[in-house]
C-alpha cells in the first residue's frame, strides 16, 4: 500500500500549505487507524461527514447491496432506479409538506449552487443576499455568497448583485425587498464558529422574506441531519424554508448533497429551458442507497434523541481557565481562545495525542468538535480528558 508523502505532496494537488498529513489505513466507529497502527479518535466527523461513525454496517450492507445490481446507468433525471427513488420518498416523509421534492447532486456547494438558480428561475428577481462571515462552498457561485473576504478576493469577479448583511441583526433586515431573489443563509453559522442567531431573528427572516416575495434558501449542509439534536437545525426555530441544502453527513461516507423545495418549484427546471439544471453523477446509485441506509440508522437507532445530552456531557467536562468561550449547538461545537496560534498549538498536540480537533475557515480563535452522533459516554470521557490534557501541555 502507497502511504509515500511525496507522492502525497507533489502528485496530488494541494489545499493549504500545511496539511494535516495523517496516514489512515482503516476506519472504524469513531477512529481512524494509520499503517503502524496507532489510533486516532476521529472529534470532526471528517469535517461534519461521518455522524454514524465510520463503516456503519447499515450503510456497508446497502453499498454492497448496490454494487450487485448496478453503478452508473444514465446521467440524472432520466432512468427510474430503485434507489434514488428510494432516498427521495424518504428524505421528503422527514420534512415538512411544502419540502417535498429533491434534486440529487454531488456534493454541498453544487447543492448551493442549483438553489441559486432555482430561486433566481422562481422569482425573475436578480439579487442575493447573504450574510457576512458565511461559508456556502469554493465553486464560483458559492464563493459569491460566502462572507469570507480573504477566501475570494485571488478569484474575482464572481456573481453580481450579491448583498452582504450581519448575521443575526435584525435592523438589517428591511435590506431585502422586492429586488431580492432569494436569502442564502447556513442556519447555523459553521465555519465562522459555530455562531447560532436568536429564534426571534430567524422568525423575523422568514417574516420578511415572506413579506417580500424573496425566497428563503437554508443551508444545513454542516448542521443538518441530527448534528444539532433536531432532524434539521431549522426545527430549533419553528420555521421551514422555501429551499433546503444538504450533504455532508447526508451520505454516510460517500459523496451526495441534495436541493429540496416544492414539487411546483422544482418543475421550473424542467422548462424555459428544459434541462435548466442538470447534473452526469446526481443520485449516483451507490450514494443513493448509502445516504438511504443513513437515514434509516439514524432513525431506527433513534440517535438524534441522545444528541443534547451528548453535547451538555462534553461541554461539561471541557472546563479549563483559558477556555474563553464554548458555542455549541447539540453536538457542533466551537471552543474559543485567546490567540489562533494557541488553538494551532492544541490542535497539533491533540493529533499527537490521538484525538482530532480542527481549525475553522473563518475563525482562527476557535477549534472545533464535532463528534460521530455514535459516540459514548465512555469515548467521551477518554475524549476529553486528552483535549484537555493538550490544552494545559499548550499553555
Amino acid at each position: 500500500m502507497d502511504f509515500s508523502e511525496d507522492v502525497f505532496l507533489h502528485r496530488l494537488a494541494p489545499t493549504s500549505p500545511d496539511p494535516f498529513l495523517i496516514k489512515v489505513e482503516r476506519a472504524e466507529g469513531i477512529y481512524l487507524y494509520s499503517p503502524d497502527g496507532k489510533r486516532y479518535i476521529d472529534m470532526i466527523s471528517g469535517i461534519a461527514v461521518s455522524s454514524l461513525g465510520h463503516r456503519h454496517p447499515r450503510v456497508i450492507q446497502a453499498i454492497q447491496q448496490q454494487l450487485n445490481k448496478h453503478l452508473h446507468v444514465m446521467v440524472y433525471g432520466e432512468y427510474i432506479q430503485s434507489a434514488s427513488n428510494r432516498l427521495a420518498q424518504k428524505l421528503t416523509s422527514l420534512l415538512p409538506a411544502s419540502l417535498n421534492c429533491c434534486y440529487l447532486v454531488n456534493s454541498g456547494t453544487e447543492a448551493n449552487e442549483a438553489a441559486l438558480k432555482l430561486a433566481k428561475r422562481a422569482t425573475g428577481r436578480t439579487e442575493i443576499i447573504s450574510f457576512r462571515k458565511s461559508y456556502h462552498g469554493s465553486t464560483h457561485g458559492s464563493l459569491s455568497v460566502s462572507g469570507n473576504e480573504v477566501k475570494k478576493s485571488a478569484f474575482r469577479p464572481l456573481l453580481p448583485d450579491v448583498r452582504f448583511l450581519d448575521f443575526n441583526e435584525p435592523d438589517q433586515l428591511d435590506l431585502i425587498t422586492t429586488r431580492t431573489a432569494c436569502v442564502i443563509a447556513e442556519t447555523i453559522q459553521g465555519d465562522a464558529g459555530v455562531r447560532i442567531p436568536s429564534y426571534d431573528y430567524m422568525q423575523a427572516l422568514r417574516q420578511r422574506c415572506t413579506e417580500v416575495g424573496a425566497l428563503l434558501i437554508l443551508d444545513e449542509i454542516q448542521c443538518g441531519l441530527g448534528r444539532t439534536g433536531k432532524w434539521f437545525a431549522f426545527q430549533h426555530f419553528n420555521i421551514v424554508p422555501d429551499i433546503l441544502t444538504l450533504a455532508k453527513s447526508f451520505g454516510g461516507g460517500l459523496p451526495i448533497g441534495t436541493f429540496v423545495s416544492s414539487e411546483e418549484r422544482m418543475q421550473l427546471l424542467a422548462r424555459d429551458p428544459m434541462l435548466g439544471h442538470i447534473t452526469t453523477f446526481g443520485g449516483n446509485p451507490v450514494c443513493a442507497a448509502a445516504a438511504w441506509a443513513t437515514l434509516c440508522a439514524l432513525e431506527e437507532e433513534k440517535r438524534i434523541d441522545h444528541v443534547e445530552e451528548k453535547g451538555q456531557l462534553i461541554e461539561s467536562l471541557l472546563r479549563h481557565a483559558d477556555i474563553r468561550e464554548i458555542r455549541r449547538k447539540g453536538l457542533l461545537f466551537a471552543i474559543d481562545f485567546n490567540s489562533g496560534d494557541r488553538v494551532n498549538r492544541i490542535v497539533q498536540r491533540g493529533k499527537e495525542l490521538g484525538v482530532i480537533t480542527y481549525w475553522f475557515l473563518s475563525h482562527p480563535h476557535s477549534f472545533r468538535i464535532a463528534p460521530p452522533l455514535t459516540i459514548t459516554t465512555a469515548e467521551i470521557q477518554e475524549t476529553c480528558g486528552l483535549i484537555l490534557q493538550a490544552i494545559r501541555e499548550t499553555a
